[in-house]
This record gives C-alpha cells, sequence and structure tokens, in this order.
C-alpha cells in the first residue's frame, strides 16, 4: 500500500470506530436491529442525494444489482445481525476480540479464493502479531470471558468470516468498472431492501417512544460517517491495496476507540493499551515489508562494507 491507502485506512478506522460512541448513545433509545437498519437506510439515501447532485447514474443491469445484494448480505445482514445476537449474550470485549480474527479469516481467504494476494510469511506473522495486539489492548478481564456461551462467540467469529469473504467479493466491483462511490450507494441500497423488513418484523418500531434529539443525532452521526461516508473510502481501499490490506482496519478500529476515548472522554490510557498499540504497529509493518526490506538492505550494505 502506498501512503494514501494507509491514510484512508486510518482515516476508516476512526470512522468505525465512532461508529462504537455513536451505538453507545443510541441503544439507550433503540433496539439494536433498529438502529442497523436506520443506519444503512439513511445512510442510501444520503448517498443516492450524492449521486443525484453529481449527475451519476445507478446501474440498471441485473448482474451488478446481484452484486451489489451479494455484497450487502455479505458485508451487512449477515455479520451485523450475528454480532447484535452475540453481544446480547457475550460482553463487548470479547466481541472485540473475536472480531479481531477478520484479516485472519482474510489472508487464509484470500490466499485460497486468489491468485494475487497468496499468504506469505510476513503476511501471517503480521497478522498474528496485530491480533495479539489487539488482545493485549482489550484486557485479560476480556480474554477471560472467552469460552463462556460458545454459540453467540461463534456467531462473532462467524460474522467475522463473514467479512473477509465481503474484502473478496467486493474486489468485482472495479472489474465490472463500477465506481466506490456508486459501489458503496448500491451496498447499503441493497441492504435498506433486506434489513428494514427484518426490523419491522421484530422491533415494531412504530411501538416504541419517540427517541429524544440526541438519539437521533447519533443515529445521523453512524449512518452518514461511519456508513456513508466510510463505505466509500472502504470500496476505495479495496480498489487500490486489496482485500488482505483493507482487512487490517479491525486492528486499527480498535486503536481509534481507545484514543478517541482519551482524547474527547477524559478516559485513561493503561500500560496495556501502549503496549498492544505497538504490536499492532509491528504487525502492520511485517505485512507491508517495506520497513523490514530497507533494514535487511541497510545490513546487507552495512556486511558488504565491513
Amino acid at each position: 500500500m502506498d501512503l494514501t491507502d494507509w491514510g484512508l485506512l486510518i482515516a476508516l478506522s476512526i470512522l468505525w470506530g465512532g461508529s462504537f460512541f455513536f451505538v453507545g448513545i443510541a441503544v439507550r433509545e433503540l433496539p439494536p436491529l433498529t438502529i442497523v437498519a436506520m443506519r444503512v437506510a439513511l445512510a442510501a439515501l444520503a448517498l443516492g442525494g450524492l449521486l443525484r447532485i453529481l449527475g451519476l447514474p445507478m446501474p440498471r443491469d441485473r448482474r451488478t444489482w446481484v452484486a451489489f445484494f451479494g455484497m450487502g448480505a455479505l458485508n451487512n445482514l449477515l455479520p451485523f445481525c450475528l454480532i447484535v445476537w452475540g453481544q446480547t449474550q457475550i460482553a463487548s470485549g470479547v466481541a472485540s476480540v473475536l472480531n479481531a480474527t477478520t484479516p485472519l479469516f482474510g489472508v487464509l481467504v484470500a490466499h485460497v479464493l486468489t491468485r494475487d494476494e497468496k499468504m506469505t510469511g510476513n503476511r501471517l506473522a503480521g497478522v498474528l502479531i496485530g491480533f495479539a495486539g489487539v488482545a493485549v489492548m482489550i484486557g485479560p478481564t476480556a480474554l477471560a470471558g472467552l469460552g463462556n456461551g460458545l454459540l453467540p462467540q461463534l456467531a462473532v467469529l462467524g460474522a467475522a468470516l463473514s467479512y473477509s469473504f465481503a474484502g473478496i467479493f467486493g474486489r468485482r466491483f472495479k472489474g465490472m468498472g463500477v465506481s466506490p462511490l456508486v459501489t458503496a450507494t448500491g451496498q447499503v441500497t441493497a441492504s435498506t431492501l433486506m434489513l428494514v423488513p427484518v426490523a419491522l418484523l421484530l422491533d415494531r418500531p412504530w411501538t416504541l417512544p419517540m427517541p429524544s434529539a440526541t438519539a437521533w443525532g447519533a443515529v445521523m452521526g453512524i449512518a452518514l460517517l461511519s456508513t456513508a461516508l466510510a463505505y466509500v473510502i472502504f470500496f476505495r481501499v479495496l480498489a487500490s491495496a486489496g482485500a488482505t490490506n483493507l482487512m487490517l482496519v479491525t486492528f486499527l478500529i480498535p486503536v481509534s476507540a481507545i484514543l478517541l476515548g482519551g482524547l474527547f472522554l477524559g478516559e485513561r490510557l493503561a500500560v496495556r493499551h501502549g503496549v498492544g498499540m505497538a504490536l499492532i504497529a509491528g504487525g502492520l509493518a511485517a505485512i507491508d515489508g517495506r520497513l523490514f526490506a530497507r533494514l535487511g538492505q541497510h545490513r546487507s550494505a552495512s556486511a558488504a562494507k565491513g
């Protein structure tokens, strides 16, 4: 990845890390499934309006819309529902650790299903180091809950696996000539058509009290920033850097969430947070490979001089 890709990946981690803040506010007044449905629906309206302003047409062919629905199912419908159900029975820390397996699944799935994103020693080592960093950051309390509640934990692991398949599936849009902005709009539109009926059936939101302005603001934040803008960046990085590199955002999300909490919520950073961030940085450097290649060249040059 070049510097632009790394910058976009960090921006994406901040947007998705901020989603935990928005959800934490909205969930006090709204059921989780309703939040998810509103999230994708408002994002679809926003991106659809932006396309009209820019004069960009949405594809109308069946092949592209089948791909939009496939991406929406793998990237939104399945993982969102699995995580929502899983977190009703397990702690968020355990869910975060399990969700951080996404890059590991991504490396394995990409190795099997692609020709240009094969597993390398550096890539596998970097993913394992990054996963260890996430586990250290979240702390031993969360890890102590692993193994309690097998089905909900398998559900979150299933969500991570679904995300990894979504990364591979989404590569096709570049070959189809669909831009990241149009792809993001198509995905959230398809997700809306699938999720809204489920939310209406299960949550019956018309029977709920009217949410406060604070809750509405949180829903708007998660829809416009953590979904609409985030998915435009998501498909841009996917097209330029590939699925395996894109999945690395899962390591950066806890870093962003913890740093945002320290900066804006006054939360104190513990020693384990620094250690975890250092491990994640080392894992990302191993996956990127350039730093270690330069160190190797420097050692070779020094040895030659000696």
